[in-house]
């Protein structure tokens, strides 16, 4: 997928869960930004052979060292990961935006009720 078609994907998404805020835009650009870089770290790592291990030479040494292209796979889906919770994408993310607008209605009605007394 395209940034445009994560883009998209991802702005249905939040619409669907009611997390979406036109100020999320640039947070939604930059997580679409990440999974494309992730499709293509993933596709190279399945065009080299999908090794998680790889034979590399130093200093006249051939050493097995952990995939890099598996590495940074990894580091960039768990930078996804925090991207959709803080869009309300996961169970927890969603969770706590719910809570805080919670809080946030509860203020506003203990305030609405303070005033409402002083009016009488």
């Amino acid at each position: 997928m395209n940034k445009a078609q994560y883009i998209r994907r991802i702005t249905t998404a939040t619409k669907n869960v009611g997390t979406y805020k036109k100020s999320f835009d640039y947070v939604i650009s930059t997580l679409a930004d990440i999974l494309e870089e992730r499709d293509r770290v993933r596709k190279k790592y399945i065009d080299e052979g999908s090794k998680p291990v790889v034979t590399v030479s130093y200093n006249g040494s051939e050493n097995r060292r952990p995939n890099p292209l598996l590495r940074q796979w990894i580091d960039l889906n768990s930078t996804a990961l925090s991207y959709w919770r803080d869009l309300g994408l996961t169970p927890a993310g969603l969770k706590k935006i719910n809570d805080e607008e919670l809080k946030e209605k509860k203020k506003a009605s203990t305030l609405d009720t303070i005033l409402s007394g002083l009016e009488k």
